[in-house]
């Protein structure tokens, strides 16, 4: 009789090689400086000349960088000031000074910078601005206005900021080498909102408002009606530095951001009034 053999012991199979992790993408990053250094800006000033200098203290520029600009800064070099003493009221703007409580020459001016009035109560005088923007008092302003400008001197928004904003941006790119986009910002405030926010008013360099229509989403479902104001973001996230009142801190440097899209004006983050449901 024989013996049965030991069974032979089978080798355990080997476990599966772990799948390849993808490389971790790189951290996206965005970084923001205030320029350094600027003077306070006078009419006539080479305002292109400053920020050139400013920009070169803080290390120059790099492919992709865009500059922020109060809108202050942008209208004082263009000389944007009115003396109040010098403005003669119209009856219409009594007659809303009295309804608003404020300065009928003031009034008179935020009349003479409008397409209409939309909205007024006390103390609020809401207008569309000549240029399409809805905003309080058409953007006129007393505040961090230098006194020597008149008696009792206020200052106006660019005539053009778009054309102001081109102006500096082809200025700036001739003089690096690279084109640095421009953004002149504004602080606005919003429906539904309490609260100012940086928003752009002029731009050039950049599309100031990408349509993202018909990008994939993250599974793959085609967006339908998703623009980004790219502008605004930006403008916004340079307020944080710039600040509301004595911080005295007018440019901003973005460095970090990506977009390819064509260039568009800030005049095409306006929507248009036949699709406004709220003038």
């Amino acid at each position: 009789m024989s013996t049965p053999s030991a069974p032979r012991a089978v080798p355990a199979a080997s476990p599966p090689e772990p799948a390849a992790c993808p490389a971790p993408a790189a951290p996206r990053r965005l970084e923001m400086v205030a320029l350094p250094g600027l003077p306070l800006i006078r009419p006539g000033d080479d305002l292109a000349g400053l920020l050139a200098a400013a920009i070169e203290a803080a290390g120059g520029v790099a492919p992709g960088d865009v500059l922020v600009l109060a809108q202050k800064i942008v209208s004082k070099a263009e000389g944007r000031y009115v003396d109040l003493d010098t403005v003669v009221p119209s009856p219409r703007a009594e007659a809303l000074a009295v309804e608003t409580g404020k300065d009928a020459r003031l009034v008179e001016l935020i009349l003479r910078e409008s397409r209409r009035v939309v909205r007024h109560s006390p103390h609020v005088l809401i207008v569309e601005h000549r240029c399409g923007f809805v905003m309080a008092n058409a953007g006129i302003d007393r505040s961090n206005v230098d006194p020597v400008e008149g008696s009792d001197p206020v200052l106006l928004l660019p005539q053009d900021a778009d054309a102001s904003a081109g102006r500096l941006h082809h200025a700036l790119s001739a003089r690096f080498g690279l084109p640095l986009a421009v953004i002149v910002s504004d602080s606005f405030g919003r429906p539904w909102r309490q609260g100012t926010v940086g928003v752009a008013l002029g731009a050039a360099g950049l599309p100031a408002l990408q349509d993202l229509r018909g990008e994939p989403d993250l599974y793959g479902r085609p967006l339908r009606v998703t623009e980004t104001g790219f502008a605004d973001e930006i403008a916004a996230a340079a307020s944080l530095l710039m600040g509301q009142g004595a911080e005295g801190q007018p440019a901003v440097l973005l460095r970090g951001l990506a977009f390819d899209a064509p260039p568009r004006p800030a005049a095409d983050l306006i929507r248009d009034a036949a699709e406004d449901l709220f003038r």
